[in-house]
């Protein structure tokens, strides 16, 4: 599946974010962590950002101003709904596959989104990503922790979704050999696969 493709799947299923179901405390605690490793409260970018705004308001408590903050996502509904939360916050449409950064970032997240992108695009757009933090920034992002590289697609929120993975160690040494510190990694919702890693620019 195309990117395009995912932004018009999520634009079907806004309201389980929106439900009092919704666990707005998700993913929180492992960006209170990697938040503690950034130095500089900048530029910072929320790739795959959705329509919650929980992200953004925990970047605004740590320190990082509204004019730094960005947020990017394929969802036409998703971003509709982040702009009503978060009016001062720039919010735009882009695949991150063909984005090209036109700035550097000290804090850049990409919770549950780019495992959503084509899994012979993971390793272009993560190096990507790295070369977009200034030195010293730090990137979350969170990945289905398989033993090998995968992809696959299911409709278990609904419309048919494709997911990808480099598989744990996949990932790890793609950031080793990009030369980040590996700050933290977590088997955060363990027996399931759902994994986030921290990683730092030195």
């Amino acid at each position: 599946m195309k990117p395009e493709q995912i932004g018009k799947a999520y634009d079907q299923i806004t309201h389980l974010w929106q439900s009092d179901d919704f666990n707005r405390e998700n993913g929180i605690e492992a960006h209170r962590r990697a938040l503690s490793f950034v130095k500089t409260k900048g530029k910072a970018l929320d790739i795959g950002c959705g329509c919650t705004g929980r992200f953004f308001d925990l970047m605004l408590s740590e320190g990082f101003g509204p004019d730094g903050i960005a947020g990017m996502d394929m969802s036409d509904r998703m971003l509709a709904l982040a702009r009503q939360r978060h009016p001062d916050v720039e919010l735009f449409k882009s695949d991150i596959c063909t984005y090209q950064f036109s700035q550097q970032f000290d804090f850049i997240t990409a919770w549950d989104s780019i495992w959503h992108i084509p899994l012979s695009e993971q390793r272009n757009v993560l190096t990507k990503i790295v070369n977009s933090l200034n030195k010293g920034g730090v990137f979350i992002f969170s990945f289905g922790g398989t033993a090998e590289e995968g992809e696959h697609t299911d409709n278990f929120m609904g419309p048919e979704v494709y997911y990808s993975s480099l598989g744990t160690n996949g990932f790890l040494s793609l950031f080793i050999e990009l030369g980040c510190v590996i700050r933290h990694l977590e088997f955060d919702q363990y027996p399931e696969l759902h994994t986030y890693l921290i990683v730092e620019k030195p």
